[in-house]
C-alpha cells in the first residue's frame, strides 16, 4: 500500500484484506473479518476520513496507524460526530489494527426528538408519491419495514426465517393478514405480517420473473414491482416535505410502527416489557434498548 495512494485507496485495500462475504456473519461472529457488503461500506467510508487525518498530520497512512493515534483521533471526533458514528469509526479501526479499543462517547449534545408520523401523515405522503412508491410506504408502516427490505419481500411459504433466532410465538398479536419474509441487517430473514388488503395490491404486482436490483452498492432478487431502496427513501422525504413541511425520513415509520404496536400490545394486557420484546423481534432487532430508540 504505497503512501502516496488516495484515502480512498487505502481504505479499499484495508478493506479488501479482512472481506469474507458468502460466509454468514452469525457462525463466524468473532473472526475479526467482513461478512456483510453494506459493514465494508460503512468502514470503508471511516477509514477513509482516519486516512485523511493520518495525512493532515503528516503521520503517514493507513499502514502507521497505531492505538494511541485512533485513540486521538476518536477523542477529537468526539467533539463533532454523534455516538453512532463515533462507534462505527471505533469499530472499523478495531477491525484494521485487529485490537479493542476503549470507547469513546461523543460530546456532541443530541436532541432526541420523536422520529414517527401520524396515520393522516403517512397517507397525505403516500397520496403524493407514484402508485407503486405509495404502495411501498403502506407496506413499510404496516410491516415495520427497513427501505432495502422492501426490495426483499416474500411470502412466508416461499421462505423460512432464519433458525438460528427463537422468535416468539406473541408476535403479530391481535393482528390478522397474511405472513411474508425480508431479509434485514446482517442476512437475518424473520417474518412480517401485512394486511389481507394490502397483501392483494402487494400480489398484483408480483413480477413473472423475478429481477436483480442494486441499491447502495447490494445486490437484490426483487419479486415484486414495488418502491423500496433509496429512490423509494428519497421518494417518501420529498413528498413528506413537500405535504407536510418536514421528513423525518423513511425510517419514522418504522418508529411509527413499534410505537402503534407498543399500544396495541398493552392494550391487550401484555406488560410494558413483554411488549417492548415483542416489538423487538417484529421490527428484527432482538434487542429490547435498541427498540427503545423507536419509542419517543
Amino acid at each position: 500500500m504505497p503512501s502516496f495512494r488516495s484515502e480512498k485507496a487505502q481504505a479499499e485495500h484495508a478493506i479488501s484484506q479482512k472481506l469474507a462475504l458468502g460466509k454468514g456473519r452469525h457462525d463466524h461472529r468473532n473472526d475479526g473479518r467482513i461478512h456483510s457488503v453494506g459493514t465494508a461500506r460503512g468502514y470503508g467510508n471511516s477509514l477513509k476520513m482516519v486516512a485523511g487525518y493520518m495525512r493532515e498530520h503528516r503521520l503517514g497512512d493507513l499502514r502507521n496507524l497505531t492505538e494511541n493515534i485512533a485513540q486521538k483521533y476518536l477523542a477529537e471526533r468526539a467533539a463533532t460526530v454523534s455516538q453512532k458514528t463515533l462507534d462505527l469509526d471505533r469499530q472499523a479501526i478495531q477491525m484494521h489494527l485487529g485490537l479493542r479499543l476503549e470507547v469513546v462517547r461523543s460530546e456532541r449534545e443530541t436532541h432526541l426528538s420523536t422520529r414517527s408520523y401520524t396515520s393522516a401523515q403517512i397517507d397525505r405522503i403516500s397520496w403524493a408519491q407514484s402508485e407503486r412508491n405509495a404502495l411501498a410506504t403502506k407496506i413499510a408502516h404496516y410491516g415495520g419495514l427497513r427501505a432495502h427490505e422492501l426490495l426483499t419481500i416474500r411470502p412466508a411459504g416461499e421462505r423460512q426465517a432464519s433458525s438460528h433466532r427463537e422468535w416468539s410465538t406473541e408476535r403479530f398479536t391481535g393482528r390478522e393478514g397474511k405472513r411474508y419474509t425480508v431479509e434485514g441487517k446482517g442476512g437475518l430473514i424473520r417474518e412480517v405480517m401485512l394486511s389481507r388488503e394490502l397483501a392483494a395490491q402487494l400480489e398484483a404486482t408480483r413480477l413473472a420473473e423475478p429481477r436483480q436490483v442494486v441499491d447502495r452498492e447490494v445486490r437484490y432478487i426483487q419479486h415484486y414491482d414495488i418502491g423500496g431502496g433509496r429512490a423509494w427513501s428519497q421518494s417518501f422525504s420529498a413528498a413528506s416535505q413537500r405535504e407536510l413541511g418536514f421528513s423525518n425520513g423513511a425510517h419514522g415509520l418504522r418508529h411509527s410502527y413499534a410505537q402503534e404496536r407498543m399500544e396495541e400490545l398493552q392494550q391487550r394486557g401484555m406488560s410494558h416489557d413483554d411488549a417492548k420484546a415483542t416489538v423487538a423481534q417484529e421490527v428484527g432487532h432482538f434487542d429490547k434498548e435498541t427498540t427503545e430508540a423507536y419509542l419517543r
